[in-house]
């Protein structure tokens, strides 16, 4: 799937998201909720981000998202990813550093889309 068109799903989590303001997963997630996108924070260190509700997985999320948006580790990805395809979630965007060969191969293996890229200077 191009950039382009994972852009124009409207239903995202954020897997990694922070109240840290300074870091990715948090300038991510407030960056794409200030673009319209309905946007969901996964973190189980936190209860909530900004006011909103932080869950702290997949399955605890009121809808399904149609894109994730990862900002964590490849060794922490790796679960997310599998849950991400028993609850039929179809796209993955990488984030610089939150993935590796071995995640990408699982990726492709689930049957999960993927762009490896910087949301933040994509066509947002």
């Amino acid at each position: 799937m191009s950039e382009d068109l994972m852009l124009g799903q409207k239903v995202w989590a954020v897997v990694g998201a922070t109240q840290k303001t300074h870091k990715y997963g948090y300038k991510l997630y407030s960056h794409l909720k200030s673009k319209g996108y309905r946007v969901y924070a996964v973190n189980p260190a936190y209860t909530s981000i900004d006011g909103e509700k932080c869950y702290v997985d997949l399955s605890s999320l009121p809808e399904k998202p149609q894109v994730l948006s990862m900002v964590v580790s490849p060794k922490n990805g790796k679960p997310v990813i599998e849950e991400a395809a028993a609850l039929g979630i179809k796209y993955a965007w990488f984030q610089p550093g939150s993935y590796d060969d071995e995640l990408l191969e699982l990726a492709e293996k689930l049957g999960i889309e993927y762009v490896q890229a910087c949301v933040l200077i994509s066509a947002l």
